[in-house]
């Protein structure tokens, strides 16, 4: 019951600041939206919901943003210089990376991060072993260990503080 509360109020709260300034009547449908969201797939969300009253998640959580836009600038960068380049240097292939993270979310949010910053592609996850397989644009490491620095390290630290 708990966490189809949460949910519900995360929905409404997300509502509201998509539909600002809020109105009866977009709040009333937002209502009605987040009261059918939170019955239907309430326990699916939130599995642990102790851990939404620890505020320094919400600050990780702040701080993977900035970090995540970044890596996605550098990466676009990097795919339109691999793409303008007349050799086209690329050498793609799917390399195995090692993860820390065990929850459905944090994997979710790690797999997510990778495959939406330009260059890499989230193939596959090992969830017994801790491995992601990853589709990389420009092999530059074959090691798992080295693989997991270049791509997995940056946004793991802080997903591993919001969600483990």
């Amino acid at each position: 019951m708990k966490s189809r509360i949460l949910l519900f109020l995360a929905a409404m709260a997300v509502w509201t600041m998509l539909t600002w300034p809020p109105r009866g009547a977009t709040l009333a449908a937002g209502a009605l939206a987040a009261l059918l969201a939170s019955l239907s797939a309430g326990d699916f969300f939130v599995r642990r919901p102790h851990v939404l009253a620890q505020p320094r998640r919400y600050v990780s959580f702040l701080v993977y943003f900035p970090l995540f836009l970044w890596e996605c600038l550098k990466a676009n960068v990097d795919v339109a210089w691999r793409v303008s380049h007349p050799g086209m240097p690329i050498s793609p292939g799917i390399v195995k990376v090692r993860t820390r993270l065990r929850s459905e979310t944090g994997l979710t949010f790690l797999a997510n991060s990778i495959t939406l910053t330009p260059g890499t592609l989230s193939v596959d996850i090992d969830r017994k072993h801790g491995i992601l397989y990853v589709h990389w644009i420009a092999v530059a490491e074959r090691d798992i260990e080295g693989a997991t620095r270049r791509i997995v390290e940056r946004f793991e630290r802080i997903l591993a503080r919001v969600f483990e």
